[in-house]
């Protein structure tokens, strides 16, 4: 098999995955509904919140998922799973349900972005999968809204291609990027899968390939008049790159009419070159080209750039954004949560030593409270089959200070999870990727508070609870310690 294989990407599954789906179906427990939820425990980078991406090809992965006959046969070399198991797969087709908040929402640590409802082996079977997908493109789209809020309006652009673990990482980064707000990506086939803005220009080969700058410059001018960014730092910015760059606008551009676009600076000091820069290109009377800048780039570099008077009007941001340098791990787990058992959901509930890896048991949905100004004040988790009425004072319980006596009062609520797989099929239109966006910064704009935006110590959003299922969550492990 080579990378430009047909691949089934059902079998993109930790082995275990299959050994437990085939312990269940040898003891007749195939039929068994449960329910698993798909949630993290820290938002990264010590940030306020992540973002949640990557639902659309969750959705496309159980839709399609099945086992071919190459597959099957794989599974036998094994000599692990038993005859019928393996013609039990040959017919195997998700057909679960699916709870998940929208694609793009502000979600934060503990409460379930994900919910499958599904026969204990179809839920078993999709674990790796999903994980994958929520954990990869979340981080990015969390790690790239911090660039993009870093940047104060400024464009940022995905440049991490070749940076980026692999190919379909490059690409699904770049969709997770532009969820979060950069502008486009360099990565050719993001654009053409996605219809996201792509943007290139020079590489520094282009520019020593010919025997100086200006002939580089004047022959990239030559071929793209309406488009010309050219790359100024690969001998020496300011006594020859921008020299031969502005010598270029005014010797073969103007002539033509037209203006040069911008330059850019992928080297060197970039505060200081990008104000000496800006004095020249002012002082020959392109005031309206643009300063783009690259290299080793992300939240905490492009504060400092801004914060030191850096005269900048995009930046280009490759490897710290497509692997999220800084911290490159998501850490979604996924978790059971029930098993049905004579027509209910009996609640399950792991407990550890460690209080953060304590689950939260049951079927359950989340809310998002907003007080009177319209931003978010906590979410809530209640039981599936509770009614959260906010119309009156409403009793609540933060799990860290239960013995408070609290109350949210003149607030409105939105409940976060929506059903979009039923039996294994999509139940909800597909969204586009601008919508999506849009969704990102409506949210940023007017729902979630400054403070919970910083970089540095940001405020805390609780997750509450409503008393009913606070109640069923200790009963539970009150019964566990007994």
């Amino acid at each position: 098999m080579t990378q430009f294989s047909t691949r089934n990407i059902s079998m993109m599954m930790d082995l275990y995955e299959m050994t437990m789906a085939n312990g269940y179906f040898a003891h007749h427990e195939t039929q068994p509904r449960v329910i698993f939820d798909i949630f993290y425990r820290k938002n990264p980078d010590e940030g306020g919140f992540a973002i949640f991406a990557g639902l659309e090809q969750m959705i496309e992965y159980v839709e399609n998922m099945h086992f071919t006959e190459e597959d099957i046969a794989y599974f036998e070399s094994l000599n692990l799973f038993s005859g019928e198991f393996l013609a039990y797969l040959k017919d195997f087709h998700f057909s679960g349900d699916i709870y998940a908040f929208p694609e793009g929402t502000v979600m934060y640590p503990n409460e379930p972005c994900v919910t499958v409802v599904a026969p204990l082996i179809d839920a078993q079977l999709v674990e790796t999968p999903l994980l994958a997908l929520v954990n990869h493109q979340s981080l990015i789209a969390t790690k790239t809204s911090r660039i993009v809020r870093a940047a104060d309006g400024r464009a940022v652009s995905d440049f991490g291609a070749r940076r980026a673990h692999n190919m379909d990482a490059a690409v699904y980064g770049a969709r997770a990027a532009y969820i979060a707000g950069a502008v486009g990506t360099a990565t050719v086939l993001a654009g053409q899968k996605f219809n996201i803005p792509v943007s290139g220009t020079m590489a520094h080969s282009w520019v020593m390939f010919y025997q100086d700058e200006y002939t580089a410059f004047k022959k990239y001018a030559e071929v793209y008049p309406d488009a010309t960014v050219l790359l100024v730092d690969t001998y020496d910015v300011i006594h020859s790159g921008i020299p031969a760059a502005i010598r270029v606008a005014k010797e073969v551009l103007e002539p033509m009419g037209k203006r040069l676009k911008g330059i850019r600076i992928d080297s060197g000091d970039l505060a200081y070159l990008s104000k000496k820069v800006r004095k020249m290109l002012d002082e020959a009377g392109l005031e309206d080209c643009k300063i783009v800048v690259s290299n080793s780039l992300d939240e905490y570099t492009i504060t400092s750039i801004l914060r030191q008077g850096g005269q900048i009007d995009a930046f280009g941001v490759g490897e710290r954004l497509i692997t999220a340098k800084s911290d490159p791990v998501f850490g979604a787990v996924y978790k059971i949560a029930a098993v049905e058992y004579e027509g209910r959901y009996v609640p399950r509930i792991k407990v550890s030593e460690a209080v953060e890896k304590i689950t939260n048991p049951g079927f359950k949905r989340v809310y998002r409270i907003y007080g009177e100004e319209g931003y978010a004040v906590a979410d809530l988790i209640a039981g599936f089959d509770e009614v959260v009425d906010m119309s009156k004072p409403y009793r609540y319980v933060d799990p860290e200070k239960p013995w408070k006596n609290r109350f949210f009062e003149n607030c409105t609520v939105k409940e976060l999870q929506q059903l979009v797989v039923k039996d294994g099929k999509r139940v909800q239109p597909k969204r586009d990727l601008e919508e999506i966006r849009a969704y990102v910064k409506q949210q940023l704009d007017k729902e979630i508070w400054q403070e919970e935006q910083r970089f540095e110590n940001p405020h805390k959003h609780y997750l509450d609870m409503s008393p009913d299922y606070y109640e069923m969550k200790m009963s539970l492990l009150h019964d566990l310690r007994g």
